[in-house]
């Protein structure tokens, strides 16, 4: 299933999206409610509802070397960092480019949203526990990612998580393709195969910790091709089997 929300007369809802027709439901994993509306575009959501927003850093090898981190041994566990509710923005939405940043940067990644309440999975239940599969854009003040404490500038800022544009559910995500796009130029392009933690393991990781409650978001890292933003731009982010995620920047 296709997975949106939407506002809808007036009103944030979730919907099954069917061709040109949403089907409400009750809820992201509720029943239909009996209603549907027209499939607008301009009116959808970052799909989810998050109480927090988990990420992953350093997760691919030809990213850590990119970034000039590879210099030690590769990372044993993964790295975690938080974003809050105030990061998200919606699928199409704008965001504006900050001026207390000089070095602004794009991060193409899948996003897992969860579907319950999960506290010390295992890998092998993990997956069990995910709602669906969304694309993410992970900015980052790259400059202030030097000097921050907790990268709190840094990637926590508004609307420094755009996400979406669907919830898909049913996927596998062990191989997938994610490629990020800035002005129509492939900039990003691999496989959630070359992750060096998979999702499963990750999922484990996080909820050792943590307890994840259904909406949370989990952002799985990204890959080699980061890069520079500047205003006019606009960033594509395209998950295998989900859709695009567009983002300009102004």
């Amino acid at each position: 299933m296709q997975l949106i929300r939407m506002t809808w007369q007036g009103q944030p809802c979730w919907g099954e999206l069917d061709g040109e027709r949403v089907h409400l439901r009750a809820g992201m994993l509720g029943a239909r409610t009996g209603q549907t509306a027209p499939y607008d575009p301009a009116t959808l959501l970052a799909p989810a509802e998050p109480t927090k927003i988990v990420c992953v850093g350093r997760n691919y090898l030809d990213h850590i070397r990119e970034l000039g981190n590879d210099k030690g041994d590769l990372p044993t566990e993964p790295g975690i960092f938080l974003k809050g509710p105030n990061a998200l923005a919606e699928p199409g939405g704008a965001v504006h480019k900050p001026d207390w940043t000089q070095n602004f940067h794009f991060e193409g990644e899948l996003a897992v949203v969860m579907g319950q309440r999960a506290r010390h999975l295992s890998e092998e239940a993990a997956l069990g526990a995910v709602a669906g599969y969304t694309c993410a854009l992970d900015l980052t003040a790259r400059d202030l990612q030097k000097t921050d404490l907790q990268w709190f500038r840094a990637k926590a800022a508004d609307r420094f998580c755009p996400l979406g544009p669907h919830l898909v559910t049913g996927l596998d995500p062990a191989d997938l393709r994610v490629q990020t796009r800035v002005n129509g130029e492939v900039r990003q392009d691999s496989r959630t195969r070359h992750m060096i933690f998979p999702l499963p393991q990750i999922l484990a990781y996080v909820t050792r910790y943590v307890t994840l409650e259904p909406g949370d978001v989990v952002l799985t890292g990204t890959p080699e091709g980061v890069g520079p933003l500047q205003a006019g731009d606009v960033v594509e982010v395209e998950v295998e089997g989900v859709g695009v995620l567009r983002t300009p920047i102004v």
